[in-house]
């Protein structure tokens, strides 16, 4: 016998379990909005080189002055970091009267060193406008988007780590608040490194939200039901994304739009404090009276008064006695190596991590370079998860959790190499091939998710969590 045959005693798929999975996945649908909020306040408009004072008082039309001052490339579009050092009038001379010694004038080109003009169009600011993160300080932008990926790193290492001596509820609260507090920072910052901070904060949460989480999922509810919960809270991202665009196409200012996604966490916070900390982790830590009270809630709340009565010490410790013996002393990081089984499926899964991550991240997280309008091509991106993770439930319950991982990969893999080898001018072939891929992946993390919870025990399960 083991915790979940306890489980069932108690009621494994009952109004319970609902409510308990419900309240979980409603925070999720707000981490996409924080995974996927680079796209929209860092969009980075187009911009040239602010014109002298002198000139830009001259009854000259905007116009005729960015004519005059700005070069254009090879495209025939204006630079967008360079300007001419003496103003070049005979541009605006149309009937050819001007003389040719007029027009031979010094062309020498400058840097943009009065700043620069940005088309605001379809957006009312940006980091990028606000703090002029381009030109020489365009890898700025790349850079916020990596402290945020720092901290998603330091959370999955420092939040996994506390979850497993500490309990995931209490590491939950914590994590709903930091990034309540943490994203408000971040709408309200002063400078770009403060934002930075603030961000990487953000990161440390969104960690915690998902890991613990995942584990709150798993550890109540029976093994013939995570493929499909498990999917549910891949849904539940999925929808986020479509809501994320909702919000960010309403709400154009990048700071009331970080502040929109991060403000519901408060609530979060709030009724996080009901969720049940997971009984069978409290047994492996010994704390056999709150576990017992859990688990008389539960069956409480599910209609089994009767058997939640007939539970004790003595009874979960029948139940769980060989989890208890096998749970005996302190575990670490280096438990996910100790052994040639262990140590297989940690590096194998640590593999399936990073390429879905590395693959999905890339392709989600700058949707400028498709050339169409980001709004447009976000609703797609989430939109293509729905069928892929359908697809991919099936498989997982008919076919099993390795085929189906190994396919998602595989043809995630080809469409982006593919993609590689498409023309920068066939965009339509590009972002269908990138919508395939990005869909594929999806299904990948659904699988990854589930396997994670399902291959490593209660007692390190968010040590490996962390090592990811």
């Amino acid at each position: 016998m083991a915790f979940g045959d306890l489980l069932e005693q108690v009621g494994s798929t009952g109004r319970f379990q609902v409510l308990h999975v419900t309240l979980l996945c409603v925070p999720m649908l707000m981490i996409a909005s924080h995974n996927l909020l680079q796209n929209f306040v860092a969009a980075v408009p187009p911009h040239y080189c602010r014109a002298d004072p002198n000139i830009s008082q001259t009854q000259f039309s905007q116009r005729d002055i960015l004519t005059v001052t700005v070069p254009l490339d090879q495209t025939g579009k204006h630079q967008s970091c360079r300007r001419y050092v003496i103003p070049q009038w005979h541009l605006l001379d149309k009937n050819g009267t001007l003389k040719q010694e007029e027009q031979d004038v010094n062309v020498s080109l400058q840097g943009c060193l009065d700043g620069w003009a940005y088309n605001l169009t379809g957006m009312t600011t940006t980091i990028i406008a606000e703090w002029d993160l381009v030109c020489d300080l365009r890898s700025f932008k790349q850079m916020g988007q990596t402290v945020y990926m720092g901290g998603v790193v330091a959370g999955s290492i420092v939040l996994g780590s506390l979850a497993d001596k500490f309990g995931r509820c209490r590491l939950l609260i914590i994590s709903h608040l930091l990034m309540a507090v943490a994203g408000s920072c971040a709408a309200f910052s002063t400078s770009f490194s403060v934002f930075c901070l603030c961000r990487f904060g953000c990161g440390m949460a969104v960690s915690g939200v998902i890991l613990n989480t995942l584990s709150l999922i798993v550890e109540w509810i029976p093994t013939r039901g995570r493929t499909g919960v498990g999917t549910l809270s891949g849904y539940c991202y999925t929808v986020g994304q479509l809501i994320q665009t909702a919000i960010a196409y309403y709400v154009r200012d990048w700071r009331w739009l970080t502040f929109a996604v991060s403000s519901p966490f408060y609530v979060f916070f709030i009724f996080s404090w009901w969720f049940h900390e997971s009984s069978r982790w409290l047994v492996l830590r010994r704390n056999f009276d709150r576990a017992i009270k859990n688990l008389k809630s539960v069956a409480k709340i599910n209609g089994r008064h009767e058997e939640g009565d007939k539970i004790d010490i003595k009874m979960v410790q029948e139940y769980m006695k060989n989890e208890i013996s096998c749970s005996q002393g302190s575990h670490t990081v280096l438990d996910l190596f100790r052994t040639p089984t262990m140590r297989t499926m940690t590096i194998c899964l640590s593999a399936v991590w990073l390429s879905t991550s590395f693959a999905y991240y890339g392709l989600a997280m700058d949707l400028q370079k498709f050339g169409v309008d980001f709004y447009l091509i976000q609703v797609i991106f989430a939109a293509v998860d729905i069928p892929a993770k359908v697809i991919v439930t099936l498989t997982m319950s008919f076919i099993g959790r390795r085929p189906s991982q190994v396919g998602a990969l595989i043809i995630a893999g080809l469409t982006v190499l593919i993609n590689l080898m498409v023309p920068y001018d066939q965009q339509t072939l590009r972002t269908s091939l990138a919508v395939v891929g990005k869909g594929c992946l999806a299904a990948s993390f659904s699988c990854c998710f589930l396997y994670s919870g399902e291959l490593f025990p209660t007692i390190i399960r968010m040590e490996w969590a962390g090592d990811r």
